[in-house]
């Protein structure tokens, strides 16, 4: 008869809701594994001990997690997933307190619950969230070439609802970082992870916090970067790539200086030619008016010309052995460059060879792997730099040559110019002698 009576009162659980006072629902959050209790209050106060009271959840098939009837537990229609997690106050039924004890919460029972007491033709509503959250995990993905900065990875699995990441400095300000990564896996729990790049501070201290607003948790976790590992990407390549240009630049302006005096030394040559077809004619007309020191002074013209033509061809020379040892060290350059790419490139190998392990370090193990991996690439770029001082010392010294060539050169055609017009003047003078 009894069970006819439950049974009867259980249909009216399940159909008999239109006729029935209903209490505004009330929220509340528990953790996974903590014990929780579903607050369900009799107004106005009353002795519970021989009501029945149900409490289900809609969504469930059997929908009841726990039902009292008589004064005992009723387990033949209880859910199985929550035997043996749920219960009643007795000594507070007597004071119209039919709160539901749930322990060992599970993610499983989130969600609405009903209390209905079936004597009063009330129920009763309570939403259950339960959250769960773990502890984030800070570890070094790389170096940003660009701005020297180290980038940081932080990730952190399990939780529920859908968690945010957030990177701050040492003062509590947030770091501008990109859109976190959000997925959920099969068992509805969300993974979330973050980079950020970092660059070098007066503290160097950051922090990687995973929080849930609606569960009212966070997790932190703190993590300072050593100053050496804010490497600086060695510039000298920018001088001496400028150097070696503007080497280049002067050689070709050398070079066409060069060829504008041959041109011109083709038209000289000429112009004695006509010089001495005049100097025939006018021979001619004064009867070898000309003594045998003109001769001589012309033989003393012509050698000076040689050996001008000589240095000039010489001078050549020296500008393409330059053009050469610029060559060699732009040569230089290009191996020096390509061997620093390698350090970079076996630096950002070896930290990712360590990365997988350091989830399973501690932070001081974390440092002193990174320690040594910085320490043997700041050594071979020091060696670097130092092949990179001589050799842009080598180029000053090519420049410095090059100068000096080109100081020459106009010096000496300065002097013969000179010596040029004096000559002529001389000639110019015996001719008038002779003549008279």
């Amino acid at each position: 008869m009894s069970d006819l009576v439950l049974g009867f009162l259980l249909l009216m659980f399940s159909c008999k809701a239109s006729s029935q006072e209903i209490a505004p629902s009330l929220t509340v959050r528990a953790m996974v594994g903590d014990d929780t209790v579903l607050p369900c209050h009799l107004k106005p106060p009353k002795d519970a001990t021989q009501m029945t009271v149900a409490w289900g959840k809609p969504d469930l098939e059997p929908r009841f997690v726990f039902v009292r009837h008589g004064g005992k537990e009723h387990l033949v229609d209880q859910n199985p997933a929550y035997k043996g997690r749920t219960s009643l106050s007795a000594d507070k039924l007597k004071d119209g307190d039919v709160s539901l004890r749930l322990s060992d919460v599970r993610h499983s029972d989130n969600g609405r619950y009903r209390c209905y007491i079936p004597e009063e033709e009330k129920e009763y509503f309570v939403e259950l969230l339960v959250g769960s959250a773990s502890s984030a995990g800070i570890s070094l993905a790389g170096l940003d070439e660009g701005s020297s900065g180290v980038v940081l990875d932080c990730k952190s699995t399990g939780w529920f609802p859908e968690p945010q990441l957030l990177w701050l400095d040492r003062e509590g300000n947030v770091l501008p970082a990109g859109p976190p990564e959000t997925s959920r896996g099969p068992d509805g729990l969300y993974s979330v992870s973050s980079r950020v790049t970092v660059e070098k501070r007066h503290n160097n201290n950051f922090t990687c916090r995973v929080q849930q607003k609606d569960i009212n948790q966070s997790r932190e976790t703190h993590v300072h970067v050593p100053d050496d590992f804010f490497v600086v990407r060695s510039n000298c390549s920018v001088p001496v790539s400028l150097t070696v240009v503007l080497c280049f630049i002067l050689i070709v302006a050398v070079v066409v200086f060069v060829w504008k005096w041959r041109q011109r030394k083709v038209s000289t040559k000429k112009q004695p030619d006509n010089d001495n077809e005049e100097q025939r004619q006018l021979m001619a007309e004064i009867k070898d008016g000309l003594t045998e020191k003109r001769f001589k002074r012309e033989e003393e013209l012509l050698k000076i010309n040689t050996k001008y033509e000589e240095s000039l061809d010489q001078t050549t020379d020296a500008f393409m052995k330059i053009k050469d040892e610029l060559e060699e060290l732009k040569k230089e350059h290009s191996v020096l460059k390509q061997e620093e790419d390698n350090i970079i490139a076996e630096t950002e190998k070896k930290i990712k060879e360590v990365e997988h392990e350091v989830k399973k370090m501690k932070e001081a193990e974390i440092y002193k792997k990174l320690k040594e991996i910085m320490t043997e690439q700041k050594w071979k770029l020091d060696e670097k730099n130092k092949k990179h001082e001589k050799l842009e010392l080598n180029t000053d010294k090519i420049i410095q040559r090059t100068l000096g060539e080109v100081n020459r050169l106009k010096e000496s055609k300065q002097r013969r110019e000179s010596n040029k017009e004096t000559e002529e003047q001389q000639l110019q003078q015996k001719e008038t002698k002779g003549n008279i």
